[in-house]
């Protein structure tokens, strides 16, 4: 057999490969690239699509097995690479291409750790090697400036064009109304001037390549969102909730209104999930616990998976160190990490034409979130 017979060959055993979110062959994905044989010895890079892609070593290990099994393979050399899928574009995008999937990261109420859960998503993103923005348009309390470990007194270079280069910090880059701002200074801005506000963040800001931009917005259902919704061609919402009933009532509405302005739900995410005692290691539910996945799962969406109450997670983001920087071995970082991965693959599915139910059922049977550990007897080292 000719290499060139081989290599097709080889493709037709890779066609038969399904990628697990979506349920189509590698081949027809354009996850294959740079097939090539010489004297039977096949080679080819796995393009898969995101750094934080949780699949990578069974699907590398499927694809090396299939192009094995063709008869007068010698051998099989696989190269991986990563490159993060872009949402379709959107005529009008006040973005430039180079800005691949955004990301809102809502809550129905304040209290609940938004901003923590956007500033660890963000920096998990990046460390796993994507380009990731961040952008805080949470106008009345910019949170983010601060969590992020912001210089004081630094606003944002802006270049003779005009544009506004977004501070760079530990490897987001960081966009906030708070960089303008004095610390006691309020913003009283109601209406067109918050639209105006969004709508420069979107323009006016150099933000370059970007795999994902997070939006970490303001709690509630006001105008930050119906403008964000209206301006911005978004991939997703991602919803920030804690265990209690009470914050669940208000994500119900948070969710209400993404579906009205037509934001798809990428999943949600519960955090102060539960607390481990650092003295007694025992475990207490203070807000109860589960919410937030029973939620999911009676209205339908995704459960990106929880994060435990930790003094060190409020002290990272008060010193502006978040704590997968800050300490990226603890549990709770593992938390953010496993839940940025989950984000990454439902981002992966919108970006595919895949986002449906029964197919992110499917993957996220196979990639289940990091699950709470269950309450350890006094004494018991965590």
């Amino acid at each position: 057999m000719s290499d060139e017979a081989l290599k097709n060959a080889v493709l037709a055993a890779l066609a038969k490969v399904a990628e697990p979110v979506t349920r189509k062959d590698v081949v027809a994905l354009e996850l294959i690239k740079d097939a090539s044989v010489k004297d039977g010895r096949v080679s080819f890079t796995i393009e898969f699509p995101s750094p934080s892609y949780p699949s990578k070593k069974a699907l590398e290990d499927a694809c090396l097995a299939a192009a094995q099994q063709v008869a007068g393979v010698k051998g099989v050399a696989v190269r991986t690479s990563a490159v993060v899928r872009a949402r379709p574009p959107v005529e009008g995008s006040p973005f430039g291409p180079g800005v691949k999937n955004i990301v809102a990261v809502g809550s129905g109420k304040g209290g609940v750790g938004k901003s923590t859960v956007s500033a660890n998503l963000a920096c998990a993103l990046a460390q796993e090697g994507a380009r990731v923005g961040l952008m805080d348009l949470d106008v009345w309390g910019p949170n983010i400036p601060l969590m992020m470990g912001a210089p004081k007194d630094a606003p944002p270079l802006v270049t003779p064009e005009r544009r506004i280069l977004p501070h760079v910090l530990h490897g987001v880059k960081v966009m906030s109304i708070g960089f303008f701002l004095k610390d006691d200074e309020p913003v009283i801005w109601r209406g067109a001037m918050v639209h105006g506000a969004i709508r420069q963040f979107s323009t006016d800001v150099e933000w370059g390549e970007i795999d994902y931009l997070l939006i970490d917005l303001p709690p509630g259902t006001g105008d930050v969102q119906i403008s964000m919704a209206q301006g911005m061609p978004l991939t997703g919402a991602v919803v920030v909730s804690t265990p209690q009933d009470v914050a669940l009532l208000d994500v119900a509405k948070s969710i209400a209104m993404f579906k009205k302005v037509g934001v798809p739900i990428l999943g949600l995410v519960e955090n102060m999930s539960f607390f481990v005692c650092p003295s007694c290691h025992v475990r207490h539910e203070i807000f109860h616990h589960g919410g937030a996945q029973n939620a999911a799962a009676k209205w339908g969406h995704e459960f990106l998976g929880a994060v435990p109450i930790d003094m060190e997670i409020r002290i990272g983001g008060d010193a502006g160190t978040p704590i997968v920087v800050k300490n990226p071995k603890s549990p709770h970082s593992e938390a953010f990490r496993g839940i940025a991965r989950n984000l990454a693959g439902r981002v992966w599915a919108a970006a595919a034409g895949a986002a449906k139910s029964d197919i992110m059922g499917e993957f996220m049977s196979v990639f289940k979130p990091p699950q709470p550990a269950k309450p350890k007897p006094a004494g018991f080292e965590v």
